[in-house]
């Protein structure tokens, strides 16, 4: 794989570099410009002043980080591999008997690092930001605490019934529900009507309190003090809120996408997501190959030019790919690990087709 550990370290450093340094400018570019659209705001919230500035753009890097991360790898990329073509060390590389993919498998194997610290880095630091400014940005930039963790406003279906509460305390068998309506109904045709001040579970179903229940069809209205209501709705359907991947690290996701599936609800747009946090910052190890167009080819052709577009394309199509498989999972279109897999699977394809019919 490394005919010469110097050629290897040689390719890679320059790599590596590149990629810094594309990713430090762009972060900082963007940074600045977010930061000028964004800071009327935070300093409009009282008490705020320069330390929320830097507040906000410490919570805000990592996300930069995140998304232009595979986009930095793709253009440090095209720079070594350009410049390398450009002063004929490709030439000479091959004149050494060295082989395209063996060009090719120091960036790569870099990139693979890059991918294992960026992995590493989202889950770890990402996700603590996106959750810190999520929160931050819902209270307006204002300073003070998170807010009020109650569980409210839920509905849950189970079979043909339809549960709202507006609000729900405990969990497990300590369950309440608060200002309870039930829709019951019976294949698809509205039954009864019940509601209820309070709720708990019950063995088969819950036991209400203060219940009213009125009959559609006879038209009357009928009160309890107790009412015993059976039904296939559970506890763990209303003390399971949903979860957004982007706040939840990929090893606690994989425990939450089990108790949301126990409590009946579809986890297809969470399994995508769980498959994404593993292939996106993998994604990194395709941009060589990606990028490999620009390598190769005679640079006095005239045509470096054109070779470094045409790998910028790729990469480019790879992204818009990759973001379009993402929706479609979470829309639950395709299936989750179809949706995170299929573009990275593609792109190689691609890649390794181009660049055995062009230079092997």
């Amino acid at each position: 794989m490394f005919p010469s550990k110097t050629i290897a370290w040689y390719t890679a450093k320059m790599f590596l570099i590149r990629t810094l340094a594309f990713l430090g400018g762009l972060v900082l570019i963007l940074e600045t410009l977010d930061l000028l659209g964004e800071s009327s705001r935070i300093l409009a919230a009282a008490g705020n002043g320069d330390a929320e500035l830097w507040h906000y753009v410490a919570l805000r890097v990592p996300q930069l980080i995140q998304l232009f991360l595979p986009f930095s790898v793709l253009l440090g990329t095209l720079v070594t591999l350009a410049t390398l073509n450009q002063n004929s060390e490709v030439v000479i590389f091959k004149s050494a008997g060295i082989s395209a993919h063996q060009i090719l498998s120091p960036l790569v194997i870099a990139a693979l690092g890059i991918s294992v610290v960026n992995f590493a880095f989202n889950e770890r630091v990402t996700v603590r930001a996106n959750a810190a400014l999520d929160v931050w940005q819902a209270a307006e930039y204002k300073r003070g605490p998170a807010g009020d963790a109650t569980v409210a406003e839920q509905w849950v279906r189970g079979g043909d019934d339809l549960f709202h509460a507006d609000t729900v305390s405990g969990g497990g068998g300590t369950t309440t529900l608060h200002g309870v309506t039930i829709y019951d109904r019976s294949g698809n045709r509205l039954v009864r009507v019940v509601r209820a001040t309070s709720a708990v579970p019950a063995t088969g179903g819950w036991t209400l309190t203060g219940a009213r229940s009125f009959d559609v069809a006879r038209g009357v209205e009928t009160a309890n003090a107790q009412l015993a209501f059976p039904s296939a709705v559970t506890a763990q359907q209303f003390t399971t809120v949903s979860v957004d991947p982007s706040h939840v690290p990929f090893w606690d996701l994989i425990d939450e996408i089990g108790e949301q599936r126990d409590a009946g609800r579809n986890v297809d747009a969470l399994v995508a997501s769980a498959n994404h946090k593993i292939s996106g910052p993998l994604s990194a190890m395709l941009m060589p190959l990606l990028g490999a167009v620009a390598a190769f080819g005679l640079a006095r052709s005239g045509r470096l030019f054109v070779r470094a577009v045409i790998g910028m394309f790729l990469g480019f199509a790879f992204f818009v790919a990759d973001n379009f498989m993402s929706a479609m999972g979470n829309f639950g279109t395709v299936p989750p690990v179809l949706a995170a897999w299929a573009p990275f699977v593609l792109f190689f394809l691609i890649g390794e087709t181009v660049l055995f019919r062009t230079e092997e």
